[in-house]
C-alpha cells in the first residue's frame, strides 16, 4: 500500500464528522470515506455501494439510505434495469442528507447491446436522463464485446468527456490483453477497470498489470455474493480463515475483505439492503491487516471466476 493512501487512511481513522443531516436517520459519527485519485486527476471514494440485483423501491430505498449513512459513490447499470430507481434514491438521499450533487461519485455502464458509437451516444443520454442527473462521473464499457464496436463506443465516450458530460471513463471485466488492444487506438487512456475481485479470485496478476498502465483496479462482488463453492469453508462468511482474522481485529468478515481490498489501493462497491450492513461496511478505516493475515488470505486463492455465466 502507498504512503499517500496509508495518510488518507490515518486521516480518515482519526477526524471523525458527525452526520446530523437534516432527514437521515442516524446518529452515529462517521469517518470520511477516503478517496483515491484517477488517472485524470479526479478523486473516487475507495468504497461505494454496488445496486447489482436491486430494483424498484428496495433500489430507491437502499440508494437514499447508503448515502444518509455515508456513501458517496453510487455503482449501477443500464443492464441492471434501475437506474430511474437508483437516480429517484440518489434525489432522496441528496435532499435527506444535505450533501451537494457533487459530493456524489456516480457510476454507470454502457451495455453490450448499446455498443457503437452512435447507440452509445443515444444510451447515454438516457442513462443521464434515468439517472435525473446532468452528468456522470464515471462511464464504463460493461463488458469487452461486441470487439468489432469497442472503438466506436470508446470514441463516443471520449467525445462525452471532452465535452464535460463524464468526468472519467473507463471499462469493467476486460483483461489485460483487451486493455492494451483498447490503448493501442484511445486518446483517452482508461481510469478504471472493474472486474470480479474477492478472496477466492484474488487478481493481484490484473492488479499488477493495470498499475504498470496507470488504470485503477475496482472490484466487484468482493463477498462473492455471500457463498462460492459448497462446504462450509468455502462460504465466505463462514470460512473459518476469514472468521479466525475477524476474532483478532475485533471485526465481522465482510469488514476484514473489504479491508483487504481497499488496504491494496482497490476500489471496491459491496451491496447490501440492510442499514447496519452499510453502517459495518464502512467501519473499516480504524484498522490495518498485518503480514500474517494478508498470507492467510492469500491460501484462500483458488484463482478462478465464481461466476463463469458471467464471464
Amino acid at each position: 500500500m502507498s504512503r499517500k493512501i496509508k495518510m488518507i487512511f490515518a486521516f480518515a481513522s482519526v477526524i471523525l464528522m458527525t452526520n446530523a443531516v437534516q432527514g437521515c436517520s442516524r446518529t452515529e459519527e462517521q469517518a470520511p470515506v477516503p478517496r483515491v485519485t484517477l488517472n485524470n486527476g479526479v478523486e473516487m471514494p475507495i468504497i461505494g455501494f454496488g445496486t447489482s440485483m436491486l430494483s424498484g423501491e428496495v433500489a430507491t430505498k437502499s440508494v437514499a439510505e447508503a448515502i444518509c449513512v455515508g456513501f458517496r459513490l453510487i455503482d449501477t447499470a443500464t443492464t441492471y434495469g434501475n437506474e430511474a430507481a437508483v437516480g429517484e434514491g440518489i434525489r432522496l438521499g441528496i435532499e435527506r442528507s444535505g450533501i451537494d450533487r457533487e459530493e456524489l461519485f456516480i457510476t454507470t455502464k454502457l451495455w453490450a447491446d448499446d455498443m457503437g458509437y452512435e447507440k452509445a451516444m443515444a444510451a447515454f443520454e438516457k442513462s443521464l436522463e434515468d439517472l435525473g442527473v446532468d452528468y456522470i462521473d464515471l462511464w464504463l464499457i460493461h463488458r469487452p464485446r461486441p470487439r468489432e464496436d469497442i472503438p466506436g463506443s470508446w470514441r463516443a465516450m471520449e467525445e462525452l468527456y471532452a465535452a464535460g458530460k463524464i468526468r472519467a471513463i473507463g471499462v469493467s471485466n476486460f483483461t489485460t490483453e483487451q486493455l492494451d488492444e483498447l490503448l493501442s487506438y484511445a486518446k483517452v487512456s482508461p481510469a478504471v477497470n472493474q472486474i470480479e475481485t474477492h478472496p477466492f479470485f484474488q487478481q493481484f496478476e490484473a492488479q499488477h498489470d493495470m498499475e504498470a498502465r496507470n488504470i485503477r483496479m475496482e472490484a466487484w462482488s468482493p463477498l462473492v455474493g455471500g457463498n462460492n463453492l459448497q462446504g462450509e469453508d468455502s462460504k465466505i462468511f463462514t470460512n473459518s480463515v476469514l472468521v479466525g482474522i475477524g476474532e483478532k481485529h475485533g471485526k465481522s468478515v465482510a469488514q476484514v475483505v473489504l479491508r483487504w481490498i481497499v488496504q491494496r489501493g482497490v476500489v471496491t462497491i459491496p451491496r447490501t439492503t440492510e442499514r447496519a450492513e452499510m453502517l459495518e461496511n464502512l467501519d473499516i478505516f480504524d484498522f490495518e491487516l498485518d503480514g500474517d493475515d494478508l498470507q492467510k488470505i492469500a491460501a484462500l486463492d483458488l484463482d478462478k471466476t465464481q461466476f463463469p455465466h458471467w464471464n
